[in-house]
C-alpha cells in the first residue's frame, strides 16, 4: 500500500496500524537514494505528496515538515538572506525528511558540517505511536529531555543509557578514522552534559528508529564575497595530493573530478571544451568565502599560487568571482556528473560502491588501490570526490542484465570495501547503508553490530520501521535486489512475452516502430535518480507532477511501469486496463522530461506506446476520439465559420459541448476566421514550384494557422517575400496529427503522417525546406513520424523541418534578414512553448523580436502553460490545466504588459484565458514591424493601461 500522511496524526494511525498487523512501514521523500534505502514490501508512507509545508521562519531558524524539497526550502530562506548549510547534490529534488534519514552534508561540508549539526529540534512518531519532541544540545533555548516515567521514550533512554555505558570502550575502539561516517547508527557522541541527545541519533537513522514529522533546522547567513578556483592536473593521484593541502587552507568546498567527468562536461558544453584542457587527467573545483572582497581574491590568489606554481602541481588554473562564472563552474558537477546515464549501450554507472569515506591524508594511497582494483577486474568507472572530508563517489560502468558483470559488482564490493575498511575508513559517509550495503557493516564493525542491534530492538521492538536496513534479519547478497531489466524470452525464443497472473502467455506486439529489447532498454535507462521530480521555477520538467506531486505522476513512474511490463513483473495485459491508463494518461506528451533527463530516456515514446497498446484493445473514449480528430471538425466548422463563431460564443451551445462532448464549458475557445489560409494560398498561386531563388520554402500550415488564424499564415508568407524567400504551400495537405499520437490513435496517425511524408519529401528533393508556424507540427513531422512509419521519406522529411522563427534567425545569423523594422514602443511577454524548447535549446523568437526598435521583449519564466494542446480543452482537465498555468496567466495580466506573444496556439489559448489582452505570435508582430501586416494597428496604436481597464 502507499499512504500519504497530511499530518501527525495520520502518521500516528498508520504506524498504530502498522504495528497491530505486523505490516512493515517505508517512509519516504523523493526516493532518490539508489542504495534501496526506502523501499520494501510493506506499508509505503509518502511525505513529498502532501507534508511539505514550511511551518515558520525565525531569525536563524526555519521549521518545515519532513516533505520539504531542500531547494525549495532556501528559496523561501533566501529572501531573508539565509539558507540551509548542507548542500547535497540532489538538492533539488530530495526532501528534508530524506536529507536528515541520511544525513546528506554535499560539497560544503567543511563550512557547515552536516544535517545532524544543523537539527535544534525534532518531531516524531516512535514505534509505539507516541509522539515525541526531541531537542539537540545545539538549541540553547532547550533542555535535553528529562527521563518521564511510563513512556516509550523514557524506556527507550534508559535502555540508551545502558546500552552505552556496557559498550562505550567497544564503540570507540570501532569508530572510523574519518572525517564523515554514514555507516551503522550513529553511536559516538550521543551524550551531552551526562544526558543524550537522541536527535544526533535519529539524522541518519534511515526512518529504522523513528519517523519525523517536523523539523526545526539551524540557518546560516548568505555568504557576502565567493570565488571558485579551477586547477587542472596531469595525474589524478597529484590533484588528489593537492587536494589534501588544499583541505588546510580554510576553504569551503574542495571538489575532484576525473578524467572521464571532464569529458561529458566538454560534450555537452563547447564552453567547457575551451575551458577544459584537452591532455588534463584531473580537476579540483574549490571554493573560498571572506567578508569583503580583497580577502577574497587574496585568498583565491594565495590558493592558486602555492598549487600551481609553488608546489607545481596543477599545471593550469581558472577563477571566477562574479555569480554568473561562479554558476557556470559549479554545473560541472551539479549537472555533468547525471549525464553519465546519456552514455549509449548497456553498461551504466552504478552506484552500488559510491560515498565511501577515508581520512583525506590516505586518498592518494587509496586512488592507486582503487585503480588497481578496476585494471584487475577489467572494470571502467567514473570518479568524483569531495576530498577534504575524504569522500570518494565511484561509479563502476556495468551490465545488470549480464550475470558476470553481476558478479563483478559482489566482487568489486567485496574488495574494495575491504580497501577503505583496511585504512580505517567507512563504506557510507554520507548517503545511508540501505538494502546494498547494510550486510557489510558487520564486516565494518564486528561486535559492534550487535550492539545496533540492541539499538534497532529498544527503539523498534517489533521491526517495522524501514526493516531490512542497517540491521538485516537475514543474510543477502548485495545483487539480491537488483532491479529486473532483462526482458523475459519465453520458451521459443521468441521476445516480448510475459506471463499473465493466469499463468497464460501474453505477448506484447509494440505498435511503435520498435522492438521489446527497445522498450526494455529505454526503460531501464531510467536510473531512478529523481531528477523529473523537480519543482524549481527555472526548470520545466514535468508540468503534471508540479501540479500533484505524486510518484505516479512522475517522469520515473512511467519509465519502472514500462519496466514492469517488459520484465514480467506486471502482465501485458495490464496494459489494456484503466488503472494503467490513469497512470499513462498523467504523461501529457510534452517532451520536456525528456529533454531535462540527465539519461535523456524517452518517457514520451514510452507513454505513446503504453496509450497505444490501450487503444489498441479498448479504443478511444468518445470525447478523446472527438479532438483527436480535428481535421474533421475543422473541415465542417470552416465551411460556415460566422454561425460556428455564433455557437462557441452561445453558453446554451457551450454547455452541450462540455456534457456531451467533454469540452470545458469555461474554455475560451479560439474563432475561425471568415476564410481559410488554404484559400488565400490558391487565390495567390502559392502551390507552384519555383527555380529561380537559392532561398525556398515549403510551408506546412496545420489546422490552426489555416482556419483559426489564416493572418499568421498571410504574415509568414509576407514576411518571407519581405526577405526574398519564395514559399510554396502543398494542397491537400492534412494536420500533422499530433493530437492523434499524444492519445495513441496510431493507426489514424499513421494515415495521415503517411500522407503529409508522401507529400512532402517531394519537395524536399527539390530543394525545399519544410518550415512551419506551429511548435507542434514541427515536433510531429521532425520526431513523431520516425516513431510511427519506418520510411526513408520520413528522415528526409525530419532532417528538412524548420519551425518559422529558426529559419528567419538562420537568415539573421547569415546577414540576411532585412532590418528596416519601424519602431514600436511597447512591451510583450513572451512565452516558449514547450515543444518549442524541445526543438531548439535557444529558442530564437524573443531574439528576433529584440531586433525591433523600441519593442521590449520579456522572457516570461513560469513553465509549461498548463494546455498541453488538446489535454487543457478537456473539461475532466480544465481546472488542472488553469492551475498549471495561472503563473503564467498572471504575468499577462500585470499591467505594463501590452500583449503576450509565444509561437505555440493551444498557449494562446491559455494566455488569453482570464484576460482581454490578445496573445500574438512572433511572425505577426515582425510583419507589423515591416509595415505589411496593418491589422495590428489597433492593438499597438493603444496603451496596455487601456488593455488592463477594458
Amino acid at each position: 500500500a502507499v499512504v500519504r500522511p497530511t499530518s501527525s496524526e495520520d502518521v500516528i494511525q498508520c504506524v498504530n496500524y502498522s504495528r497491530e498487523n505486523q505490516i512493515p512501514l517505508f517512509p519516504r521523500g523523493s526516493a532518490s537514494n539508489v542504495f534501496g534505502g526506502s523501499v520494501g514490501r510493506g506499508i509505503v508512507m509518502d511525505f513529498s505528496a502532501a507534508m511539505r509545508r514550511v511551518i515558520s521562519v525565525e531569525r536563524e531558524s526555519i521549521t518545515v515538515q519532513p516533505g520539504v524539497i531542500l531547494a525549495n526550502l532556501n528559496r523561501e530562506l533566501n529572501s531573508h538572506g539565509r539558507r540551509f548549510g548542507p548542500d547535497p547534490l540532489t538538492r533539488r529534488i530530495s526532501t528534508i525528511g530524506g536529507v536528515l534519514a541520511q544525513n546528506s552534508s554535499g560539497s560544503k561540508w567543511m563550512k557547515y558540517g552536516t544535517p545532524r549539526d544543523s537539527v535544534l529540534s525534532l518531531k516524531a512518531v516512535l514505534s509505539g505511536g507516541e509522539a515525541v519532541v526531541l531537542h539537540s544540545a545545539s538549541d540553547t533555548g532547550q533542555k535535553l529531555e528529562a527521563p518521564s516515567e511510563g513512556q516509550q521514550l523514557n524506556r527507550i533512554q534508559k535502555r540508551l543509557g545502558e546500552i552505552l555505558s556496557r559498550h562505550g570502550q567497544q564503540i570507540e575502539e570501532r569508530k572510523p578514522k574519518t572525517r564523515i561516517n554514514q555507516a551503522g547508527y550513529n553511536l559516538f557522541d550521543l551524550e551531552v552534559n551526562g544526558q543524550l541527545d537522541l536527535t544526533r541519533l535519529l539524522v541518519g537513522s534511515e526512518g529504522t528508529l523513528g519517523i519525523v514529522t517536523e523539523a526545526k533546522l539551524k540557518t546560516e547567513s548568505h555568504p557576502r564575497n565567493q570565488g571558485v578556483a579551477i586547477l587542472f592536473f596531469q595525474k589524478l593521484e597529484t590533484a588528489a595530493l593537492a587536494a589534501v593541502e588544499i583541505g588546510k587552507m580554510h576553504v569551503v568546498a574542495c571538489d575532484l573530478l576525473d578524467r572521464r567527468l571532464m569529458t561529458m562536461a566538454c560534450e555537452s558544453n563547447s564552453e567547457y571544451k575551451r575551458m577544459i584542457p584537452s591532455d588534463a587527467e584531473a580537476m579540483l573545483l574549490v571554493e573560498v568565502q571572506a567578508d569583503d572582497y580583497a580577502n577574497l581574491q587574496a585568498k583565491l590568489e594565495h590558493l592558486t599560487h602555492r598549487i600551481h606554481r609553488r608546489k607545481k602541481w596543477a599545471f593550469d588554473v581558472r577563477t571566477a568571482t562574479h555569480v554568473d562564472d561562479r554558476k557556470f563552474f559549479w554545473r560541472l558537477t551539479r549537472q555533468v556528473i547525471p549525464t553519465l546515464y546519456r552514455l549509449r549501450g548497456k553498461k551504466r554507472p552504478l552506484t552500488f560502491v559510491d560515498d565511501i569515506a577515508i581520512d583525506p591524508a590516505k586518498l592518494p594511497q587509496f586512488m592507486k588501490s582503487l585503480y588497481q582494483i578496476l585494471n584487475e577486474n577489467e572494470v571502467t568507472a567514473s570518479v568524483f570526490s569531495h576530498t577534504p572530508q575524504g569522500l570518494v563517489n565511484i561509479r563502476p560502468f556495468l551490465d545488470l542484465a549480464n550475470q558476470d558483470d553481476l558478479r563483478k559488482m559482489t566482487r568489486l564490493a567485496d574488495q574494495l570495501f575491504d580497501e577503505v575498511i583496511s585504512l580505517g575508513g567507512t563504506i557510507s559517509g554520507s548517503s545511508g547503508d540501505g538494502m546494498s550495503r547494510s550486510a557489510y557493516l558487520r564486516k565494518q564493525y564486528g561486535a559492534v553490530y550487535d550492539v545496533f542491534k540492541q539499538v534497532k530492538f529498544a527503539f523498534d521492538p517489533q521491526n517495522i520501521f524501514n526493516p531490512g536496513k542497517i540491521i538485516r534479519s537475514t543474510a543477502h547478497d548485495m545483487t539480491d535486489h537488483v532491479r529486473r531489466v532483462q526482458p523475459l524470452t519465453p520458451i521459443g525464443g521468441k521476445k516480448g512475452a510475459a506471463k499473465s497472473e493466469s499463468n497464460e502467455l501474453t505477448v506484447l506486439q509494440p505498435q511503435l516502430n520498435w522492438d521489446v529489447d527497445e522498450i526494455a532498454l529505454a526503460a531501464r535507462n531510467c536510473n531512478g535518480c529523481g531528477r523529473c521530480r523537480s519543482s524549481l521555477d527555472q526548470e520545466r520538467m514535468c508540468p503534471v507532477f508540479r501540479l500533484a506531486p505524486r510518484e505516479e505522476a512522475s517522469p520515473r513512474a512511467k519509465a519502472n511501469l514500462m519496466r514492469a511490463i517488459t520484465t514480467g513483473q506486471l502482465s501485458t495485459e495490464r496494459m489494456t486496463s484503466e488503472e494503467f491508463k490513469m497512470v499513462a494518461d498523467l504523461c501529457v506528451n510534452c517532451h520536456q522530461c525528456r529533454k531535462d533527463c540527465p539519461a535523456q530516456v524517452d518517457i514520451p515514446k514510452l507513454m505513446v506506446e503504453a496509450k497505444a497498446q490501450y487503444v489498441a484493445v479498448n479504443g478511444l473514449k468518445f470525447s478523446d476520439w472527438l479532438l483527436t480528430r480535428l481535421d474533421w471538425l475543422y473541415s465542417i466548422a470552416g465551411r460556415m465559420p460566422r454561425l460556428t463563431n455564433l455557437m462557441i460564443r452561445t453558453p446554451t451551445v457551450r454547455l452541450l459541448l462540455d456534457r456531451f462532448f467533454g469540452i470545458a464549458s469555461g474554455r475560451k475557445l479560439p474563432t475561425f476566421s471568415t476564410q481559410t489560409f488554404a484559400r488565400w494560398a490558391a487565390r495567390n498561386d502559392l502551390s507552384r514550384t519555383t527555380k529561380q531563388r537559392l532561398r525556398k520554402v515549403c510551408y506546412f500550415v496545420d489546422a490552426y494557422a489555416n482556419y483559426n488564424d489564416e493572418e499568421l499564415g498571410r504574415a509568414f508568407v509576407n514576411v518571407l517575400s519581405h526577405n526574398g524567400v519564395d514559399v510554396v504551400v502543398p494542397k491537400n495537405q492534412a494536420i500533422s496529427g499530433m493530437s492523434l499520437i499524444s492519445d495513441g490513435a496510431l493507426p489514424q496517425a499513421k494515415k495521415v503522417a503517411s500522407k503529409n511524408v508522401e507529400l512532402l519529401a517531394d519537395f524536399v528533393r527539390q530543394g525545399y525546406t519544410i518550415v512551419t508556424t506551429e511548435p507542434s507540427a514541427a515536433l510531429a513531422l521532425k520526431h513523431e513520424y520516425l516513431h510511427i512509419l519506418d520510411e526513408d521519406d520520413a528522415r528526409i522529411v525530419s532532417e528538412s523541418v524548420i519551425d518559422a522563427c529558426s529559419l528567419l534567425w538562420d537568415l539573421q545569423s547569415q546577414g540576411d534578414l532585412k532590418l528596416n523594422f519601424r519602431p514600436l514602443n511597447h512591451l510583450v511577454g513572451y512565452h516558449v512553448p514547450c515543444h518549442m524548447r524541445v526543438l531548439t535549446d535557444d529558442p530564437p523568437a524573443a531574439k528576433l523580436l529584440d531586433l525591433i526598435p523600441g519593442l521590449q521583449v520579456e522572457r516570461i519564466k513560469k513553465g509549461c502553460s498548463g494546455m498541453a494542446g488538446t489535454w487543457g480543452l478537456k473539461s475532466k482537465n480544465y481546472v488542472r490545466s488553469l492551475r498549471m498555468g495561472l503563473s503564467l496567466i498572471n504575468e499577462i495580466r500585470r499591467p505594463a504588459i501590452i500583449a503576450g506573444t509565444t509561437e505555440c496556439s493551444t498557449c494562446k489559448i491559455q494566455m488569453e484565458q482570464g484576460t482581454v489582452k490578445p496573445t500574438i505570435h512572433p511572425i505577426k508582430i515582425l510583419a507589423y514591424a515591416y509595415g505589411i501586416m496593418p491589422e495590428l494597428d489597433d492593438l499597438f496604436s493603444r496603451r496596455s493601461e487601456d488593455l488592463t481597464t477594458t
